[in-house]
Formats: structure tokens, sequence, C-alpha cells
């Protein structure tokens, strides 16, 4: 099973599921391991990231909806200062 689902959801999918009113994570540009202990979920808004692991690379960008699944290892490759909603499942 893939490790990360990226989608893009309609605005009213978007405001269905309530993730405007999630917190936002915003981190500037920087290359940092990451393992992730639960799923996440998030709606990426501004910047651009590339997820390195043992799969690919996955480029995310603004209006990417993307779903980390529990036990991703991977290295987070800021490329553009990132800002993100996103809610642990």
């Amino acid at each position: 099973m893939a490790k990360i689902i990226i989608e893009k959801l309609s605005e009213s999918e978007i405001k269905k599921r309530g993730i405007k009113n999630w917190p936002i994570w915003e981190k500037e540009v920087s290359k940092f391991d990451w393992e992730y202990n639960g799923d996440e979920e998030c709606l990426i808004l501004d910047g651009e990231v590339t997820v390195e692991t043992d799969k690919g690379n996955f480029t995310i960008k603004p209006g990417d909806f993307v779903t980390f699944k529990d036990g991703l290892k991977c290295v987070w490759d800021v490329k553009k200062n990132i800002k993100k909603h996103y809610n642990f499942k």
C-alpha cells in the first residue's frame, strides 16, 4: 500500500471536511528526516516540498491534499517555504 497519497479536493469537499479549521504548520526552506507515528492528512497552502522515500520522491505543491501513512520514514526537502493545514488521525 502507498505510504503517500496525493489528491486534489474540490472546494466543497474541503469545506465538508472542515479542513480550513485545522491547525496551520509552516516551515522555512530546509531538509530534515521525518517518521510518521500515525496517519497525517494535510492541505498544502503555499510552498513546495519534495518528500524522499524508499519508494521514490514525491513533489507536493499548493492545492495538493496529502495523506502520509503511519510508519512512513522520509526526508522532507522544503524547496519553498511551506504552509499547510494538518490533521493527525
